[in-house]
């Protein structure tokens, strides 16, 4: 059989994303020289501890991030083109119509004043050609793609009259209304109940399969990335420490962070053992020096102390940055 090799789609090249305060003179190394690839129509899951750097990445790739947040270096390439070098206009026309993001909370997301259907309807209306009765044929189909029954009927709500885990369909059938080639789902499933959660990681991997769409998980949640992606990249204190497949990380994590975050998640197949994680993230506006896990590592020794690992290959697609990786 042959197999066919994908292409990379999206290519985080040397990212560093800075917050300034005080006058520019606090720096916060939120994202602090990030790589990582994702191929054409891959599960990928990027994940670690609140505060690593999760989210300032996806904002970084699509250049919405908050005052204060500066990218300082890097390349972020899709499709081998540069997002940033392009203008405002340009990355307009890129922002849900080739690229397109499902945040963490739905009520931040969608406009209270205007119903769900005006919201689909505006999406479809900046990026595509669609008008009149075919353009509410197409928020009807989303709307059944994304298992709301009765769309019509749907169209016509507002965002407080539907349920959380409605609203967060509604937000995907957004994301997913000008087909795009990639979908950042950021942490899009925290606030739904386990059941939802479920439901809604099956859908997404649904579509996924029916489009090809490539897919970019960023959660806190191990689970997660178990039941639904393929290869995951490990973050802390704003930097990759560890990229591998999901079921090689599970099974043989290489990173000691890798490992006491597997512990605190599934507590080594027991819910009742699960070991938090000893100590605390890092002031990323005061890092420690050598490596910045150290501080928290039962491997460390002087090196660690003091000087910052490189990434190291360990197989043809899993990387590490440790001067000590957790062999097997």
């Amino acid at each position: 059989m042959t197999t066919i090799e994908r292409k990379p789609l999206l290519q985080v090249l040397g990212l560093s994303t800075h917050f300034l305060s005080f006058g520019g003179k606090r720096v916060v190394k939120a994202v602090d020289d990030v790589s990582f690839e994702i191929d054409e129509g891959a599960r990928v899951a990027l994940i670690g501890e609140s505060g690593c750097g999760k989210s300032t990445v996806s904002l970084s790739i699509l250049q919405v991030l908050p005052p204060g947040a500066r990218i300082v270096a890097g390349q972020v390439l899709f499709e081998g083109d540069d997002l940033l070098k392009k203008n405002p206009t340009e990355m307009n026309a890129i922002r849900g119509k080739e690229i397109a993001m499902i945040l963490q909370d739905t009520m931040l997301s969608l406009d209270p004043v205007f119903t769900v259907g005006a919201q689909v309807r505006e999406t479809l209306s900046t990026h595509t050609e669609l008008r009149g009765p075919s353009l509410e044929e197409r928020i009807k189909d989303l709307f059944l793609a994304v298992r709301i029954p009765d769309p019509a009927r749907r169209m016509r709500q507002y965002p407080h009259e539907l349920s959380g885990g409605m609203r967060q369909r509604i937000v995907g059938a957004i994301a997913l209304s000008c087909e795009p080639k990639l979908l950042i789902a950021d942490e899009a499933t925290t606030n739904l109940d386990v059941t939802i959660q479920l439901q809604y990681l099956d859908l997404l991997r649904e579509l996924q399969n029916k489009t090809g769409l490539t897919l970019l998980f960023i959660t806190h949640n191990l689970g997660i990335v178990a039941e639904l992606c393929e290869y995951v990249i490990v973050m802390y204190a704003g930097k990759v420490v560890e990229r591998s497949p999901v079921m090689d990380l599970f099974d043989a994590p290489a990173h000691p962070y890798s490992k006491v975050l597997l512990e605190a998640a599934f507590g080594l197949g027991d819910m009742k053992n699960r070991e938090p994680i000893t100590g605390e993230p890092p002031d990323l506006a005061d890092l420690p020096p050598g490596c910045s896990f150290h501080p928290r590592c039962f491997f460390t020794d002087q090196q660690c102390r003091q000087e910052e690992p490189p990434e190291e290959p360990l197989t043809r697609n899993r990387w590490v940055k440790c001067w000590r990786p957790i062999r097997t």
